[in-house]
């Protein structure tokens, strides 16, 4: 009996080694790929039938440097599953010669010296990383064009992570975008004190402000105070908008006003108050401001409610509908009450519930208990 059993765990064992053998053939077969680099790929857990579908080519390149590269990362602190993660993601790692990855990571690691930090960052932005050789050079100059100005190596690596093109393109470029906004800065009465500290936030909120035409930057200040925006104003909205004045154009501006203005019904020099309170009235197209518009009148609130608050507009209707029904929940009515309630963070919401609650749970007046009399 002893003897049935083994024989037959044995054959057993042999099918599933012969089947495991069969799946793994079937997964890696591929007369067009680069067996090698499948074979490596699968040894490292990673999901080959993703690159498959989204990057197959990549599999079909020879050389390839698959257990180079993962060593690599290995060495800087990854483990096993962030590698697989980072060559499932951004397979065309794997094509990057060793050394020419080895002085990027060079290059890297004087902006970013904790490697298990620039891991962590490879990870989100594999391809940011990942570059062409090509562009060492113009990396190694912006890099050092930026710690020239004083500009904080974790806004440099995060401009490097967040916006690779503008790393990658000649330094000169960048230096003309970053002249601009020092210049309309200062124009408009910024302090050369504080000039730094301004750039570094507005580079760190929105690192694709340099790869933007300086001309966009004066077309659109120079519509703002043709539409009586103060240079005090104007700098203000320069520093809240993460560089807006960049993304946006006076035509869509000038749509985004005058359908703020007919729907609020309110004079322009009001609506320059409104867009200070709210400068996000300046980049919201008509089709989401009138959504917004419409869901809160049909929640009950009032054109002048909104007037008074319109950093409301900043929030989807989605979120306010949800947020009133939670204050509702809390004896809270929105149409009498304030609207900065609904405002901030979902955290900011959260506190300002629980403030509500406590204080509905709270009894004004217990009749049980004794009065105080004189003693």
């Amino acid at each position: 009996m002893l003897r049935l059993i083994t024989t037959s765990l044995s054959l057993h064992c042999r099918r599933v080694t012969a089947l495991s053998l069969h799946l793994r053939l079937c997964t890696t077969l591929n007369s067009a790929e680069n067996q090698q680099t499948v074979e490596a790929l699968y040894e490292l857990s990673v999901d080959i039938q993703r690159i498959r579908k989204l990057k197959g080519w990549v599999l079909e390149q020879s050389p390839a440097y698959t257990n180079e590269i993962a060593k690599m990362l290995k060495d800087m602190g990854a483990s096993g599953s962030t590698v697989a993660q980072i060559f499932a993601v951004h397979p065309e790692a794997v094509l990057c010669h060793p050394d020419q990855m080895q002085a990027q990571k060079e290059l890297w690691v004087s902006v970013c010296p904790n490697e298990n930090k620039l891991v962590g960052i490879i990870e989100k932005f594999p391809a940011s990383f990942f570059t062409c050789s090509s562009y060492h050079q113009n990396q190694q100059n912006n890099i050092t064009y930026f710690q020239s100005l004083n500009i904080n190596n974790r806004i440099i690596s995060k401009l490097m992570a967040g916006a690779p093109q503008s790393f990658s393109r000649p330094v000169e470029l960048n230096k003309i975008m970053v002249r601009t906004l020092q210049q309309a800065y200062q124009e408009l009465g910024g302090q050369e004190a504080n000039m730094k500290i301004w750039l570094q936030k507005l580079l760190s909120q929105n690192p694709y402000v340099l790869l933007k035409p300086p001309e966009v930057l004066r077309e659109n200040l120079l519509f703002l105070k043709d539409k009586g925006f103060s240079t005090t104003e104007l700098l203000h909205l320069l520093s809240k908008l993460r560089g807006f004045v960049t993304e946006l154009n006076p035509q869509s501006m000038c749509r985004t006003l005058d359908y703020s203005q007919d729907t609020m019904g309110c004079s322009e020099e009001k609506l320059r108050d409104i867009v200070l309170t709210c400068p996000a009235l300046l980049y919201y197209p008509e089709s989401i401001l009138a959504e917004r518009f419409n869901g809160l009148l049909s929640a009950g609130i009032s054109m002048s409610q909104i007037i008074e608050t319109p950093t409301v507009m900043e929030l989807t209707t989605q979120i306010v509908n949800y947020r009133i029904q939670q204050l509702r929940a809390h004896g809270y009515d929105i149409r009498t009450g304030s609207l900065e309630i609904l405002n901030g963070t979902k955290k900011d919401f959260e506190v300002s519930c629980r403030k509500l609650q406590i204080r509905n749970e709270r009894p004004l007046f217990n009749p049980v208990a004794p009065l105080k009399g004189d003693d």
